[in-house]
């Protein structure tokens, strides 16, 4: 597997481009799934405050024209392709659209960096179903490896965490809380993961690089029945204590997120914004790295591994950088679901 690739393909999750898309799209993300109606309800309240629109295929247009000019620029003429798990283009519409232009084989870089069943054993399935749908002219998919302490993902979270401080008032910018936020998952799909120690892992990496001891790894965007236990604290609930404590300042790092999608446009900006602004906080988000340039010259790093006999694996911190193929039993599918959203 260290040659003959004739492709790479971006794998994001998709999403609305308009008010008619938010119910369809809606159903297929929770397809399978026993999710109350109030809080469908509420959750196509969110895109509908900004028109129905997602940023993230903008974000994922800007990332493949920045990735076709990096690749090309270093002697890689792999042709570039974008399917979604859950909107246009879909990964059947890439890969029928791959299988006509003759590809065999194919890399797939996907926009989540940490390992969990939702972000990563959720998507090489909905890879293999829209293969298995295709028939035997599909191509074959590998995925690349995931990326949580690649120092092309570290680097930019560090900067954007810096700027984020920076904008904090000099005099009060030693007393900022630092916390970093990424999307709660039940906490028995954490149990069966490697996600909150790469989290923590890509957290620590990016405070100490800003010469932080101090910080908190919170969760955001819970979606969920009441009764059943996620990743907490929730960041709604940490801001409440920090204001408690009586803290002026909270910078707010998203790490778990490669973009500024929905849950990061109104779960931060919005609803964790508002809420800090009732209890008197300064709230500061920083930045997510979706085509920064170190970005994307991480991912064409992380093809040229997949090209080369000898790779160089680059990576930061203790854990090492992630397999390539993860082990047959990680990530497991929660039985709850029925099928995979």
């Amino acid at each position: 597997m260290s040659s003959g690739y004739d492709a790479l393909l971006v794998v994001s999750f998709g999403g609305p481009e308009g008010m008619d898309d938010v119910a369809p799209f809606l159903e297929h993300v929770l397809r399978g799934r026993n999710v109350p109606a109030a809080r469908v309800r509420e959750v196509a309240g969110h895109y509908e405050h900004f028109g129905g629109r997602s940023p993230l295929n903008d974000q994922c247009r800007a990332l493949l024209q920045a990735l076709r000019s990096e690749l090309d620029g270093h002697g890689l003429r792999l042709p570039v392709y974008w399917g979604n798990r859950h909107w246009h283009p879909f990964l059947g519409e890439a890969l029928q659209r791959m299988a006509g232009d003759g590809v065999r084989r194919a890399l797939a870089f996907v926009t989540s960096a940490f390992g969990s069943y939702p972000g990563c054993r959720a998507y090489l399935e909905d890879i293999e179903r829209a293969r298995s749908e295709l028939g035997s002219g599909a191509p074959e998919v590998h995925k690349l490896r995931a990326f949580y302490n690649h120092p092309g993902f570290v680097e930019p979270l560090v900067e954007a965490t810096a700027a984020a401080l920076d904008r904090v008032p000099a005099s009060r910018r030693g007393d900022a809380h630092l916390d970093f936020t990424a999307h709660s998952i039940p906490r028995a799909q954490a149990a069966s993961s490697p996600y909150e120690a790469q989290l923590r892992e890509t957290a620590g990496l990016v405070a100490s690089s800003l010469g932080r001891q101090r910080w908190c790894l919170v969760y955001q965007s819970r979606s969920g029945a009441p009764g059943q236990p996620w990743l907490e604290p929730d960041i709604v609930d940490h801001l409440r204590a920090l204001a408690s404590q009586g803290v002026k300042d909270v910078v707010v790092s998203p790490v778990g997120f490669v973009s500024d999608h929905m849950e990061v446009i109104y779960d931060l900006d919005l609803e964790a914004r508002s809420r800090a602004l009732e209890l008197g906080l300064n709230m500061v988000r920083a930045a997510t790295p979706l085509a920064h340039p170190r970005f994307v010259r991480m991912v064409r790093e992380l093809v040229e591994e997949r090209l080369s006999d000898a790779p160089v694996r680059l990576h930061l911190g203790s854990h090492g950088p992630a397999p390539d193929v993860c082990a047959p039993d990680c990530c497991p599918a929660p039985s709850s679901l029925g099928r995979p959203a």
